[in-house]
């Protein structure tokens, strides 16, 4: 008898899952499982950050997703089975009483998630790990990882000059190994009563990705409607002079929650992209979203090149100096009180709905880090605990990037705000609507 586990983390997903699709083809029995608390002990290199609590939008979301990726398993005559410790609490022990040999996972070069890893290497037990959450594999790439460039815009460049291209999505698992005899009823989580006992919120009219509403849930079977929603219209066409907006639903894609947690790949984004442009023609809109996954995958090969030097306060910088860091600043700036109208107003978004435009995410950040004097890693754990599109990746590339800790020469970014303002905002309307949290 051949039994194996499959930990899900970021891959909350049926289709194009390779690590999953392996561990189904090599195993005559199949637990899948999660853990709720594999990211309860992130601190951001920092412990003073770890003791933030995801909020409620995370949580729901995250519900959604495991929820649905249970009910397609179950489709299969299999399930999740949901703990809610830590991995390396709980995957040895079961491993020992199942008389498993072999965990199969996603592989997340992330500092936390690699210290999980090696934390379970204790153990008597095989991780294999697979690497698929970037659009390009590394080995497809045409240079070293040692020789990834310094600059975003001569990575794109080297990758279109070499016409480096993804590998087409792999269609999703449709046949199961049974589930181990033994498991049934070792998970410690009922998802529908966690469900339940979460905090309802309050549904805000103003906000630009009502995830509560049909279409906006948690989970790959939402994701794959969204995503068909959207390339059946003509948004993609026009979203490279839409992108920077800040109010409504179709300034953006909306892909990033679920690309975040692995309900949804960049693979079969990409797939569309390419389907759309097959029908339509190439565009200005399109041209750039598939920039945008690039972006994603520059982001996961700096974290394979430096690994947790990216979470160090100097980050990939020779120097580190003095930050005098205010609690009290700190905590005005997360809650919307700083005085500055459009910050406040952006706070005030994301505390209500978990989400903010990528433009406002920028601003907010350069005000942290300039105006207020705090450390960027106050502001990327904050970002953690809001974000329903949380991706350690993007979040940990773009606070290095806005403090000119990462690997760009050419510093920090430190906006203009007013100009920020009169530039996305001239009317004031997005301030006025978001005024009060």
């Amino acid at each position: 008898m051949n039994t194996q586990i499959y930990w899900f983390r970021n891959d909350l997903r049926l289709h194009d899952n390779p690590a999953f699709a392996q561990a189904a083809a090599s195993a005559s029995a199949l637990l899948p499982v999660y853990c709720l608390g594999s990211a309860s002990a992130r601190h951001n290199g920092d412990t003073r950050w770890g003791a933030m609590q995801p909020s409620v939008h995370r949580q729901r979301v995250l519900c959604d997703s495991l929820l649905d990726l249970h009910a397609q398993l179950q489709s299969l005559g299999s399930g999740l089975t949901v703990f809610a410790q830590a991995p390396a609490d709980i995957l040895p022990r079961l491993a020992q009483t199942l008389g498993v040999r072999t965990i199969h996972c996603e592989s997340i070069a992330a500092a936390h998630e690699q210290a999980e890893i090696a934390a379970l290497g204790n153990a008597d037990v095989d991780v294999v790990q697979t690497w698929q959450s970037s659009l390009l594999q590394p080995h497809q790439l045409p240079f070293a990882l040692p020789d990834l460039p310094a600059v975003f815009t001569v990575f794109r460049q080297t990758v279109e000059h070499h016409r480096c291209r993804p590998d087409a999505p792999n269609p999703a698992v449709a046949v199961l190994p049974a589930l181990p005899s033994e498991a049934h009823g070792y998970g410690t989580v009922d998802l529908t009563r966690h469900a339940q006992l979460l905090p309802q919120g309050v549904a805000d009219a103003r906000s630009s990705l009502p995830y509560w509403q049909a279409g906006f849930a948690g989970g790959e079977r939402a994701a794959l409607a969204h995503l068909a929603h959207y390339f059946a219209s003509d948004l993609p066409r026009h979203y490279k002079a839409t992108r920077n907006g800040l109010c409504g639903i179709d300034f953006s894609s909306k892909l990033s929650g679920w690309l975040a947690g692995g309900a949804l790949s960049p693979r079969q984004v990409a797939a569309e992209i390419a389907r759309y442009e097959d029908r339509t023609g190439p565009n200005e809109g399109t041209t750039w979203l598939r920039q945008e996954l690039l972006w994603r995958d520059y982001f996961r090969l700096l974290h394979l090149q430096h690994g947790a030097k990216l979470f160090r306060y100097r980050g990939l910088s020779g120097k580190t100096p003095v930050v005098h860091h205010s609690n009290a600043t700190f905590t005005r700036w997360c809650l919307g009180r700083t005085g500055e109208p459009l910050v406040d107003a952006a706070m005030h978004e994301l505390l209500a709905t978990g989400y903010l435009s990528n433009r406002l995410r920028q601003v907010v950040a350069s005000y942290l880090i300039y105006e207020l004097g705090c450390d960027w890693r106050a502001g990327a754990a904050w970002f953690e605990a809001q974000l329903i599109d949380y991706d350690v990746y993007n979040n940990q590339g773009n606070w290095l990037y806005i403090a000119g800790k990462g690997s760009d020469p050419r510093g920090g970014r430190h906006f203009n705000i007013a100009r920020q303002a009169q530039t996305y905002d001239p009317d004031g309307h997005y301030r006025s609507l978001w005024q009060q949290p």
